[in-house]
């Protein structure tokens, strides 16, 4: 059987979610002892176990709550027999079990190594974001003149968008040297799962790149999603203040989807 510490480092290093359940404190006959731990993945598997039965299916049932609203939970048991369920499970004892999510650090993936691409990878780390550069020119996108980012594409960005690590913890940021550059690069975000996609540029240019991916049978309903114009509504002129309208717009839909999934579940 696969650690389950190791399991916790592969998980947060590919950028999935989990949920770790521990039997904190217990008292009198329980299935389990202090320190018992369960992991719930995403998928809804398990490594692990805390006692099964209809109690560890309760904490499974917490656990995917919990990976959802990326906050913890603490659930008590009584197994003494006095609030007994139709499964049946009398121990004797009581038990405390904390589940508690195991969250990876969000991605950042940055089309374009221009000014304003390198503006935004600043605040992005600042802000506990992974940073990732994407671009074809090897003079842009390379450690000298990224010092913060954590990993480098230098291909083409919209060839290199299915062979990212794309998921529901990621945010792309597109932003190429051209509007047929970004178009083809958008062409392939669309089809991932990322948490939120946002393509720079004026509203013309916007129009003109809707358009032609309508035109490639792509619906409007999938470029509703896309964040056009980018960055949240303030006065802005040079690359850094774009930068802190982008991260701010980031920030927010990453705040504001947590807090979704926690009011729907």
């Amino acid at each position: 059987m696969a650690d389950i510490y190791e399991e916790m480092v592969r998980i947060r290093r590919e950028g999935d979610k989990a949920a770790l359940a521990t039997v904190v404190k217990v008292k009198g006959s329980t299935p389990r002892s202090v320190g018992s731990k369960m992991l719930v993945r995403s998928d809804g598997s398990i490594l692990g176990t805390i006692g099964g039965g209809c109690l560890e299916a309760e904490v499974w049932e917490a656990a995917m709550k919990v990976i959802q609203e990326e906050a913890p939970k603490v659930l008590d048991f009584d197994l003494t027999g006095k609030n007994e369920t139709p499964e049946g499970l009398i121990c004797g004892g009581t038990m405390q079990v904390l589940v508690e999510p195991i969250i990876s650090q969000p991605t950042l993936y940055i089309f374009g190594a221009g000014h304003i691409g390198f503006a935004v990878s600043k605040i992005a780390k600042m802000t506990g974001f992974r940073v990732a550069v994407i671009d074809d020119r090897p003079a842009y996108a390379n450690a000298d003149r990224f010092p913060d980012a954590d990993e480098f594409h230098v291909e083409d960005p919209a060839l290199v968008v299915p062979e990212l690590n794309i998921n529901g913890n990621s945010y792309l940021m597109i932003a190429c040297r051209g509007h047929l550059e970004d178009q083809r690069v958008l062409t392939e975000a669309i089809k991932t799962s990322a948490a939120y996609v946002g393509m720079l540029g004026s509203r013309k240019k916007v129009k003109t790149v809707f358009a032609n991916l309508k035109a490639e049978g792509i619906s409007g309903e999938a470029l509703t999603s896309i964040h056009v114009p980018i960055g949240l509504p303030i006065a802005t002129e040079t690359p850094e203040e774009i930068a802190v309208s982008i991260m701010a717009e980031i920030i927010d839909v990453r705040r504001q989807k947590s807090k979704k999934l926690s009011k729907v579940s």
